[in-house]
């Protein structure tokens, strides 16, 4: 499966969708990349006068990048009663990533087991400086 496939199975759109390429994907992690536009609805409060990305959209976009589309490649595809739940995070955040930045993330996988998928998940900016640090895990299962 592609990476341009994979994007296509992920259940988000804009303006939720936090994955603009994915460069590896693999049985033990995955790497892509994400471009945060200037004019993303999330700066227009926080913060007003210096808008920085808020910890919970880059956390959404390390499990976006790092567990969902690693998922969807470890399950093989994805059905229309598939249903995905993040259960657990422990993020710690480094630097901030301001409007127009370019973030890349890496995951790599724990345990993926019963359906349940645990990674360590590392977010960098352009310079490569580490962003963010953490573990997530979630679980896909089909009805």
């Amino acid at each position: 499966m592609t990476g341009k496939e994979i994007i296509a199975l992920l259940p988000y759109s804009e303006p939720f969708l936090f994955v603009d390429s994915l460069e590896a994907v693999t049985e033990t992690g995955a790497k892509g990349k994400y471009h945060f536009k200037e004019n993303s609805y999330f700066y227009k409060g926080h913060f007003k006068e210096n808008p920085v990305t808020p910890g919970v959209i880059l956390t959404e976009c390390m499990a976006q990048i790092g567990l969902v589309c690693l998922g969807i490649y470890l399950s093989g595809t994805i059905t229309s009663d598939m249903q995905m739940a993040f259960t657990t995070m422990h993020v710690d955040y480094y630097i901030p990533v301001f409007p127009g930045e370019h973030v890349t993330v890496v995951s790599e996988k724990m345990y993926y087991r019963f359906g349940k998928l645990k990674c360590k998940v590392r977010m960098m900016n352009e310079k490569g400086d580490v962003v963010a640090i953490g573990e997530l895990s979630g679980m896909m299962k089909s009805d």
